[in-house]
């Protein structure tokens, strides 16, 4: 019996379908042309193998253009690896336009031409909390509807930020010599976080007979994340689709997020509408869509909802002290002046651990004998986050 086992597991090796394994390079190609006063921002990177390491793969120093079934071109630039972007363009919906892209390597892809459609407004962005399940949470949801019952097929992405602290609030600043008050322009304790919708959300009204989306879940936002701990907002964002790009969304989402069990669907081709000219054979991974999408925004603070605690964040934050003088390490040594020792670099043993950034240890208006500090992670927000307040938050 032993011997069997011993069998059995040796002759396990590891298997990579040739599907798998093949080390293919196709274009993904993501994002959506406004036709309205807004920027555009097509993102162009390439697939990578599975077994590989590096995940993200920009398609650099591409030419990319988008073309009206008039010939008239706009133009789109590189600004950071991979994404391409125009100012607004204020497409007419009178018109068809199509994606044009030349790669570094000379290879050429065109999507087909597609009309403008316009998301309808966004009726409202609404909330509610689950209470006494086993997740309990934010729910957040999205409702609209078509007068004209000329949409029928949506989609929806967001991006939520949220408000969050670092365990402990600086109130004094090193400038390499002498210890300072921080300047209120330079606090470190609060700070604003942004996130993106990493999930494909669509909906149809296709077989109801008006044009309405009611109660569509966008988002959950577990009771326990700090997302909730002070003042959480999320940008809802609703495009118009046709149906050919419903059906590229409603099976890419089949494919990517509805995979693992038995009852699953089963992977199939995703067909998008790019397709490249130099090689009629090679998948291109994406789909052209062009409107304005409507937008919303809503904020909800945390004094709304029920007494939630967050799962704390930092963890293994213990505060320490630099002292102005402090006994030698050994015995009959010199007292010490740790906070020399910080800012000079010496032999201290704390330099690069600690963080001179806290309260001084002693009660306000008494002598100052020293700090406080902790490490940066457990000070300083900003290396998760930003501390300038972004332009559309509320006071």
């Amino acid at each position: 019996m032993l011997l069997m086992i011993i069998l059995v597991i040796g002759c396990k090796k590891p298997y990579n379908p040739p599907v798998i394994a093949a080390k293919n390079n196709y274009l993904v190609v993501e994002g959506v042309i406004n036709a309205g006063a807004d920027s555009t921002t097509i993102t162009l990177s390439r697939t990578v193998n599975l077994s590989n390491k590096t995940t993200v793969n920009p398609e650099l120093h591409a030419i990319v253009a988008i073309q009206s079934d008039a010939n008239v071109l706009y133009p789109l630039t590189e600004t950071t690896k991979g994404n391409y972007v125009s100012a607004g363009l204020n497409l007419s919906n009178t018109h068809n336009y199509r994606l044009s892209i030349k790669t570094s390597n000379n290879e050429e892809y065109l999507s087909d031409y597609v009309p403008v459609k316009n998301s309808p407004p966004i009726d409202s962005v609404t909330y509610n909390t689950k209470g006494n399940s086993a997740t309990p949470g934010l729910n957040i949801f999205v409702n609209t509807h078509d007068p004209k019952n000329n949409t029928t097929y949506y989609r929806w992405d967001y991006q939520e930020t949220w408000i969050f602290t670092s365990n402990f609030d600086s109130h004094y600043v090193s400038n390499g010599d002498t210890i300072l008050p921080r300047p209120i322009s330079n606090q470190i304790y609060e700070c604003w976080k942004t996130d993106s919708s990493s999930t494909i959300i669509v909906n149809s009204s296709a077989k109801l007979t008006s044009d309405v989306i009611t109660n569509n879940p966008i988002a959950f936002v577990n009771s326990t994340s700090e997302k909730l701990g002070t003042e959480y907002s999320i940008l809802v964002r609703q495009y118009a689709l046709t149906a050919d790009a419903y059906t590229f969304w409603t099976n890419l989402k089949k494919n990517t997020e509805q995979l693992g069990s038995i009852f699953d669907a089963q992977p199939s081709q995703i067909n998008g509408n790019i397709h490249c000219k130099t090689n009629p054979l090679e998948p291109v991974i994406g789909y052209l869509s062009i409107g304005i999408p409507s937008t919303q925004r809503i904020f909800i603070k945390n004094r709304v909802l029920p007494a939630w605690s967050a799962t704390p964040f930092y963890t293994n934050c213990t505060l320490d002290t630099f002292s102005y003088k402090h006994a030698g390490i050994n015995l009959g040594d010199p007292p010490v002046n740790w906070v020399d020792e910080y800012l000079n670099y010496g032999s201290s043993t704390f330099i690069g651990i600690l963080f001179l950034s806290v309260d001084p240890i002693q009660p306000p208006g008494s002598p100052i004998i020293g700090y406080s500090g902790s490490q940066p992670r457990c000070v300083d927000c900003t290396l998760r986050g930003t501390n300038k307040q972004p332009s559309f938050w509320k006071n």
